[in-house]
């Protein structure tokens, strides 16, 4: 059992926490108070190779590992939630969906550009009836033979106005349920998808989160991944992965907000000294600091098991579990050791607060979660 990073992975540590220090920390209180989507970071970040770390690198990517995808997503996370879940997306969910069960002509027409970051990807699974029931799709993919025809509405999509690329489930045949559930490559533009307003949101203000709606879109029967009623298998072997990577969102949300609490009782000083010195903060930094390094493990753990190619589903819905409720716990203690100043947007611990409940929520809830969890346990 080696607990050591290597050589690379350090250094992917350190770019990523370079680029969140130098590109995003600048305005990131701006973007999160008008939200402003990041555009020139987010194209920086696919410069970099930060929005393809996992791609094979024919296709563009970086040919990297998970746990390179989970350091990265730590650091991007301290700094800016927002742009972390673009990552998380793009990543996760977009690209390792189609270079894992796409076709070699999807890859070559989407995945080449989703990797290098010179067009961004949306995953839409939810609508407004089916957000933990993912069986219950009312978007509808009628087969008309050389095409789908595609009807309905996807809610809370990330990158909903920004992306180029929508892997859209809908259902094709409902008395299958589903088996009869489908997953279709829907570009933007296509005749009949509209995008509905931005949401107004407590937290990751700065990512784009839209409404999507379908009027009789002609889908191409090759934009279908994988064969007829793979939809739903598809959606859960993806969002399998993308619960590591917004479990690695969360600990960079807690990690960053512990950090700052850490820097700041070093230097507020009350009662003669400084706050760090006084028993309840020592021991606030205390439980705060072994959390962390718990979540930090069960994540790494988690991205280990998909590295060795293990089964990960157990093993990453504990990370995302624990790390979300970490980060929950973690912002809301960085806020009371800032005082009346972590109520204050200068300090960002009140950002991360509120970025730090959606961990909780999307790509699974944490009841979700423990569903997954008890039924593997069970299983066992």
């Amino acid at each position: 059992m080696d607990f050591k990073l290597t050589e690379e992975h350090l250094m992917i540590q350190q770019a990523a926490r370079d680029f969140a220090q130098n590109e995003l920390l600048p305005g990131v209180i701006e973007r999160d108070e008008k939200q402003i989507f990041p555009t020139e970071q987010i194209k920086k970040m696919g410069e970099l190779g930060f929005l393809g770390m996992m791609v094979d690198p024919k296709y563009g990517g970086s040919g990297l590992d998970t746990i390179s995808y989970v350091l990265a997503m730590e650091e991007i996370s301290k700094i800016d939630a927002s742009a972390s879940v673009v990552m998380s997306v793009n990543n996760s969910l977009v690209c390792w969906g189609l270079q894992t069960f796409g076709t070699e002509e999807q890859k070559q027409k989407y995945l080449t550009k989703l990797a290098t970051g010179e067009v961004i990807g949306a995953f839409c699974l939810s609508e407004p009836e089916a957000g933990s029931d993912a069986t219950s799709q009312k978007t509808t993919a009628i087969d008309k033979g050389d095409h789908y025809l595609l009807n309905g509405t996807k809610n809370w999509i990330t990158n909903g106005g920004t992306a180029d690329v929508y892997l859209v489930i809908a259902q094709t045949d409902i008395d299958k349920r589903h088996k009869g559930i489908n997953a279709l490559i829907v570009e933007k533009g296509m005749p009949g998808f509209e995008i509905g307003p931005k949401e107004q949101k407590l937290g990751i203000r700065g990512s784009d989160t839209h409404s999507l709606m379908f009027t009789d879109v002609k889908v191409p029967k090759e934009n279908r991944i994988g064969e007829e009623g793979f939809g739903f298998k598809f959606a859960m072997k993806t969002l399998a992965g993308g619960r590591i990577g917004i479990a690695s969102q969360a600990l960079g949300i807690a990690s960053g907000a512990y950090e700052l609490a850490l820097k700041y009782s070093k230097e507020r000083k009350a009662f003669g000294t400084e706050i760090c010195n006084h028993q309840a903060i020592a021991f606030k930094l205390a439980d705060m600091a072994v959390s962390i390094e718990a979540a930090r493990h069960l994540c790494l753990k988690a991205a280990w098991d998909k590295d060795q190619h293990n089964n990960y589903d157990l093993s990453g819905a504990m990370a995302k579990l624990y790390a979300s409720q970490v980060a929950m716990d973690t912002t809301i203690e960085a806020v009371q050791i800032h005082g009346g100043n972590g109520y204050v947007k200068e300090y960002h611990v009140e950002r991360l607060m509120r970025d730090a409940k959606i961990t909780q929520i999307y790509e699974g809830t944490s009841e979700i979660q423990k569903i997954v969890i008890s039924r593997s346990i069970i299983a066992q």
